[in-house]
């Protein structure tokens, strides 16, 4: 049974939230470009790409690992996010903001999740 993505509103929100990550990280320090920087941009990156190889998926149970994975990736990249903020490699304002819609994005994951399991 094959899911569209595209129709869910959590990989959308998680879609727009790589690139916002992408351009709140892109002023990070130089020696952080293999370090903090690309680190949380993977992450973002996987919380997207897990909600899309998990629709793909043919099983309730695949669908349902893949969105754990990118619920744990979400959570990772609140984590990471503030790491940068405490270390000021990253605007405050955009940090927290980054941070609570990552928030709303686990929430969401979690939903589908408790959905799937039933």
């Amino acid at each position: 049974m094959s899911r569209d993505h595209r129709k869910l509103d959590v990989f959308h929100e998680s879609d727009r939230l790589v690139l916002d990550v992408y351009r709140a990280t892109a002023a990070m320090p130089s020696q952080e470009r293999f370090g903090l920087q690309a680190q949380i941009r993977r992450a973002a990156v996987s919380v997207a790409c897990n909600i899309v190889e998990g629709a793909s998926r043919l099983t309730g149970t695949e669908y349902r690992r893949f969105l754990s994975i990118a619920h744990g990736s979400a959570r990772e990249v609140e984590y990471l996010l503030s790491v940068s903020n405490r270390l000021e490699f990253v605007v405050p304002s955009e940090s927290d903001s980054l941070g609570r819609r990552y928030s709303g994005v686990q929430a969401a994951l979690w939903k589908i999740i408790q959905a799937i399991s039933r």
